[in-house]
C-alpha cells in the first residue's frame, strides 16, 4: 500500500482517495489478507479518514492456553489535523504541560498519510484485551495431588502440625 502524498488530494475528485485494501498487514499476524476499504477526504485544514475492513487472526486463549480464530472488523472513522511542524525545535522546553487539546493525531501538510500504519494501528486496537475462547472454557487441566503421595522432607514439620491439628 503506497503512502499518500498529503497535496495530491486537493486534486482528487472531491477531494477523496478511496484505497481498496487486500493484503497482508505488516507486524499483524493473520490467516488471511486484510479485506476492505480506507477512504482519506482532504477538508482544507484537516484529513477525515474512514475505513471498513476484517482479516482473522489466531490468538492464545488466557484460560486454557488453545489457539483459536478470531474475526478483526473496524468499521472507523478518525479526523487528522494537518498543522505545521514547529519552527525551532530547540525551542520546544524538555518538560511541558501538554493540555487535553493537544492530544490529537497531526501530520504536515505538505507530507505523506500512511494508510496501512494507520490500518494496523486500527486492527490493533480491536484486538481482545482479555483472550477467552468461548463461553465453555474450561481452563487449565490441573490434576489432583493424591494425599498420600511423597511429601518432600523440607515440609515435614508442616506435614507433622498439619496431623496435630486433625487430631484435635
Amino acid at each position: 500500500m503506497e503512502a499518500i502524498y498529503i497535496p495530491h488530494l486537493l486534486k482528487a475528485p472531491k477531494r477523496t482517495v478511496e484505497v481498496i485494501v487486500d493484503q497482508t498487514i505488516a507486524g499483524l499476524d493473520t490467516l488471511v489478507p486484510v479485506k476492505g476499504t480506507v477512504i482519506v477526504r482532504h477538508g482544507s485544514n484537516f484529513l477525515e479518514i474512514s475505513s471498513q475492513a476484517e482479516t482473522i487472526t489466531t490468538l492464545v486463549c488466557d484460560r486454557c492456553l488453545q489457539h483459536y480464530n478470531h474475526r478483526l472488523m473496524i468499521d472507523t472513522s478518525e479526523l487528522i489535523w494537518l498543522e505545521s511542524e514547529l519552527e525551532n525545535i530547540e525551542d520546544i522546553p524538555t518538560e511541558r504541560e501538554v493540555l487535553l487539546e493537544d492530544l490529537s493525531e497531526t501530520l504536515p501538510p505538505n507530507g505523506h498519510f500512511d494508510p496501512e500504519a494507520w490500518l494496523f494501528e486500527q486492527l490493533s486496537l480491536t484486538l481482545p484485551l482479555r483472550k477467552v475462547c468461548g463461553d465453555n472454557c474450561p481452563g487449565v487441566a490441573v490434576e489432583s495431588i493424591a494425599e498420600d503421595s511423597h511429601i518432600d522432607s523440607r515440609w515435614s514439620s508442616l506435614a507433622i502440625l498439619k496431623e496435630q491439628l486433625k487430631n484435635d
